[in-house]
């Protein structure tokens, strides 16, 4: 059977020697050449010279360097539109992945039945070869207000989080979303729906796609086989506050673009004022000093940016 082709695209941000192995577990494998358009890798103002360090790699690369940082969002759209493959996959910089990975999630669209197939994902395994919980559900306004006040936390059972944890990610299924480090869509949807959301910097754009796509009336699958090795975390795993702060910020506009104003505005209330205060006494009872510097870093950072925009409106 012979598959179509698909274009990967890989957002780059200071993810040092994790940047080469990862396209070289794409790149120099064989089974990977018949069907691998363009590899595209955006560059989001990295420093650590990790674009770079790619001359020694024998294979074909489109690059995008942009200057600054433009968020993973922007990113993936440009690197999408310098492509033309019928499907798309957007990969991060810390997977990499086995020979068969992209063969066999190209093989789901051929399938009988797939034909509203939209996108698919695969298992990704951590440092110790464990499947790592990917899958995610669509959020509704009770569980992101779970999420907020730490009940997702402290009451697991009865207050489920957005990541499906309660199946061990061994069979292959459709679900609500999978995870956007191994994100294989359709061109021609991913266009129609005019890619990710800018509004997004990082975090949460890849949900608020897949919300999309099931809106549309598409399905998606996760894949139990084949298994990619996934780092987690990326290169902002090292700056907690910063990426908590871009996560909170993200989960607000996520509220406010898919539910209504009183519903968005209910959980913003909650993630400004009750959530952090409930994240400063988890991180006291569990004496994890690092996790209260991190929240009250997050915070500064969240009232500043909220601080900064009334500023603008006003003007």
């Amino acid at each position: 059977m012979r598959l179509p082709t698909v274009d990967i695209v890989v957002v780059n941000w200071n993810a040092g020697p994790a940047l080469g192995d990862c396209l070289e577990s794409v790149a120099l494998n064989e089974r990977n050449r018949p069907c691998l358009g363009r590899l595209i890798v955006v560059d989001n103002g990295s420093s650590d010279g990790s674009l770079e360090a790619l001359t020694h790699l024998s294979i074909p690369l489109t690059t995008i360097r942009n200057e600054k940082n433009r968020g993973f969002a922007a990113a993936c759209n440009q690197g999408a539109a310098s492509g033309e493959a019928p499907f798309i996959l957007f990969l991060n910089p810390d997977t990499r992945l086995p020979g068969d990975a992209i063969e066999r999630a190209l093989e789901a669209f051929a399938e009988r039945g797939a034909e509203r197939l939209g996108v698919v994902g695969i298992a990704l395994c951590d440092d110790d070869g464990r499947v790592v919980p990917t899958c995610a559900r669509t959020p509704t306004p009770a569980m992101l207000d779970a999420k907020a006040v730490g009940l997702t936390r402290l009451a697991p059972s009865s207050f489920p989080d957005l990541i499906v944890t309660e199946w061990a990610h061994d069979l292959s299924r459709d679900v609500d979303h999978v995870m956007g480090a191994f994100y294989l869509i359709r061109r021609a949807l991913f266009e129609a729906l005019h890619g990710f959301d800018e509004r997004f910097f990082v975090y949460y754009e890849d949900l608020d796609l897949s919300m999309r796509v099931h809106a549309a009336g598409w399905r998606i699958r996760f894949l139990a086989e084949p298994r990619a090795f996934h780092v987690g975390g990326g290169t902002s795993a090292k700056a907690l506050g910063f990426r908590t702060f871009l996560s909170i910020r993200s989960r607000i506009a996520l509220g406010y673009k898919h539910f209504s104003w009183p519903q968005a505005t209910g959980h913003a209330v909650l993630a400004l004022f009750v959530e952090p205060v409930a994240r400063l006494a988890g991180a006291a009872m569990a004496g994890k000093g690092s996790e209260a510097r991190a929240t009250l870093q997050a915070y500064g950072l969240l009232w500043g940016d909220i601080g900064r925009r009334l500023v603008q409106r006003i003007r």
